[in-house]
C-alpha cells in the first residue's frame, strides 16, 4: 500500500522530467523578468536571395507537374538523439534541401508543403503554391529565448524569421503550428489527397496518417507516399547548373583534402591509430572547408583496404601498405562527393601493387570510355567487368575451366569475389543520390548531358584469401572518380586528382618535398 506523500517525501518525479536534474537554471520571477528584458532590438538581417532560389523554384514546378491534385508533403525533418538529451548535428532530408535550397542546421521541424490550386494558377504558373512552415526565431518576452536547449536562442543562435525564410528562398514563410490546419483544408469527400515524403520525420507523418484517417482516406486508391518519394528521387537524376556547379566544389575541396592526408602520412606511420591520422585530417579539412563529410571516411590500409566499407579506421598505417582512402567533403549546399585514390604508404607501388592497381585503372577507363549520352548506366560496369575478368583470367585466378566470357555470363560470375560492388552510383546531395528512383530510369535508365555518377572499379584480396597467390593477399585497390555527362561525351570532375600509377607517386613526392 502506498503512503501519503509528506514534506519528507517529495512527490516522486516522472522519468521523462529527470533530465533537467543536471540543470541549476533559476526559476524565480525575478530571474525571469530580467533575463527577458533590456535587450537591443534586432537588426534586420535583410538577406539575400539564395543563388539557388531559381532552380528550386523549376524544381517545384517540374514536381507540381508530375502531381498535379495532390497536396505534397516533404519534411525537413527533427533534432535526433545521440544520448540522452544531446542531438546530433542537423541536416535536413534531401528532397527537402533540393526544393528549398536550404542547407544549414537552421530548419529542424521545418515542413514544405506543394498546396494544389487551380490548373496554371500557382507559383509560376504551375499548379501548386509553396508555403514553408518553420519554427521562426521567438520574441524575446518568450521563455523559449533563454529556456529551450534545443531552440532557444541563448543556446542555439537565432534562426530566421519569416521574413528572412521568404527573402532567402522566395517561398512563402508560415508558423510550423499552422500545418496543422493547412494539412487538413479540403481532404475527404473527394478533394484533395495527401502525400508525404516518408522516412523524413515520424511525427510529421503521424500527423498525416491521423487527418487521412479523420477524412477517411486511408483506403482510397491512388493514395500512395511512394509516388511522392520516387518523384522526388528521380527530379534529381539530371542536375542543372546550379547542382553541377555545387559538385564542382565538392569535388575540388575533396582533393584539396586528399593532399593534406599524404601531407599527413608520416605522422599516421608514428601513431598506434595511423588510420585516425588520415580520417582526422580528412574530417578536419571537410568541416573548414564546407559543411562536413558526405559519408563516413573510409581510411583504410594494408588488409583493411579489402573491407568495401571499413569505417572503424583504427590500425595502423605501415610502410609498404597501399592506403584506400575514400572520402568526400560535403559543402554547406549539402552537395558532396566521392573520391577513392589507393596510395603507396612508401610513395611507391610494389610490382604486385603496380599490377593490381593497373588493372583496376583499365577497369575505370573502359568504363569512361562508354560514359556518353544515350548509353545505358548498365552499361558502364560491364564495360568495367569486362577488363576486370579479363584481367583475372590472364592471371589464373578464375576457377579451374572457367574462361572471362563463362564468368561474365549470368550464370558465372566467379569474377565478382573480388569485386562484389558495383561500378557506379548517382551522386549528389546524397553519396548514393537519387536510390528510390524506378529501376527503368536508374539501373536501366538511358545516360542524358547532367546525371553525375562515380565511375569506381576495384580488386580486394583478402589476406585469408586461399584462391590467389601469397603476394597478392592483404592488399585491395579502388580508383572512384566523379563523373558527368555532357553533351558529347563526359567530364571527369576529379581528374586533377592523378590517376596512373606513375602520376600518384609523382604527386605524392611533390607534396612531400
Amino acid at each position: 500500500m502506498s503512503e501519503p506523500t509528506t514534506a519528507s517525501q517529495p512527490e516522486e518525479q516522472p522519468a521523462a522530467d529527470r533530465g533537467s536534474n543536471r540543470s541549476h537554471r533559476p526559476a524565480s520571477t525575478a530571474f525571469k523578468n530580467f533575463v527577458m528584458s533590456q535587450w537591443a532590438p534586432r537588426t534586420e538581417l535583410d538577406l539575400e536571395p539564395s543563388p539557388a532560389a531559381p532552380y528550386t523554384a523549376a524544381r517545384r514546378a517540374a514536381l507540381s507537374e508530375r502531381l498535379p491534385g495532390k497536396r505534397l508533403v516533404v519534411p525537413a525533418g527533427s533534432l535526433k538523439p545521440r544520448s540522452n538529451d544531446t542531438d546530433y548535428r542537423f541536416r535536413p532530408h534531401s528532397a527537402f534541401a533540393h526544393l528549398t535550397g536550404l542547407g544549414t542546421d537552421q530548419e529542424p521541424d521545418a515542413v514544405l508543403v506543394l498546396h494544389p490550386v487551380e490548373e496554371g494558377s500557382g507559383d509560376g504558373g504551375s499548379n501548386h503554391h509553396a508555403v514553408l512552415y518553420v519554427r521562426p526565431l521567438a520574441p524575446r518576452d518568450n521563455e523559449e529565448f533563454y529556456a529551450d536547449a534545443r531552440y532557444g536562442e541563448f543556446w542555439v543562435g537565432a534562426r530566421p524569421s519569416l521574413a528572412d525564410v521568404e527573402s532567402l528562398t522566395g517561398i512563402e514563410a508560415r508558423h510550423v503550428d499552422e500545418l496543422g490546419d493547412a494539412l487538413a483544408k479540403d481532404l475527404g469527400d473527394g478533394g484533395v489527397q495527401l502525400l508525404v515524403v516518408s522516412g523524413a520525420d515520424d511525427a510529421v507523418e503521424a500527423l498525416v496518417e491521423e487527418l487521412r484517417l479523420e477524412a477517411g482516406l486511408q483506403d482510397e486508391e491512388g493514395l500512395t507516399d511512394e509516388a511522392l518519394v520516387e518523384a522526388t528521387s528521380e527530379l534529381r537524376l539530371v542536375k542543372d547548373e546550379y547542382e553541377i556547379a555545387q559538385m564542382r566544389e565538392a569535388v575540388a575541396r575533396t582533393i584539396e583534402g586528399f593532399e593534406a592526408v599524404v601531407r599527413a602520412l608520416p605522422r599516421a606511420l608514428g601513431h598506434r591509430r595511423g588510420e585516425r591520422v588520415v580520417e582526422t585530417t580528412f574530417d578536419g579539412h571537410a568541416r573548414l572547408e564546407g559543411n562536413a563529410v558526405g559519408y563516413e571516411t573510409i581510411a583504410a590500409s594494408g588488409e583493411h583496404a579489402t573491407t568495401l566499407h571499413w569505417i572503424r579506421n583504427d590500425g595502423k598505417v605501415r610502410s609498404g601498405d597501399v592506403l584506400l582512402l575514400d572520402g568526400g567533403v560535403e559543402v554547406d549546399s549539402l552537395y558532396t562527393a566521392d573520391i577513392t585514390r589507393s596510395l603507396p604508404v612508401d610513395g611507391e607501388y610494389t610490382e604486385v601493387q603496380r599490377k593490381i592497381y593497373q588493372a583496376v585503372l583499365d577497369a575505370a577507363d573502359a568504363a569512361f570510355a562508354v560514359a556518353r549520352p544515350g548509353a545505358r548506366f548498365r552499361d558502364v560496369h560491364a564495360a568495367a567487368m569486362e577488363v576486370i575478368a579479363a584481367r583475372l583470367e590472364e592471371w589464373g585466378f578464375l576457377p579451374d575451366g572457367v574462361t572471362a566470357e563463362q564468368a561474365l555470363s549470368d550464370e558465372g560470375q566467379q569474377h565478382r569475389r573480388w569485386m562484389v560492388h558495383g561500378t557506379s552510383h548517382h551522386l549528389g546531395l546524397d553519396v548514393h543520390d537519387c536510390a528510390q528512383a524506378r529501376r527503368e530510369l536508374y539501373l536501366d535508365g538511358v545516360l542524358e548531358p547532367g546525371m553525375v555518377f562515380t565511375i569506381e572499379p576495384g580488386l580486394y584480396f583478402k589476406a585469408d584469401d586461399l584462391a590467389v597467390p601469397e603476394e597478392f593477399r592483404g592488399i585491395g585497390v579502388r580508383i572512384e572518380d566523379d563523373v558527368l555527362i555532357t553533351e558529347d561525351g563526359n567530364e571527369n570532375l576529379s581528374a586533377a586528382l592523378p590517376r596512373r600509377p606513375e602520376d600518384v607517386e609523382a604527386w605524392m613526392a611533390s607534396l612531400r618535398a
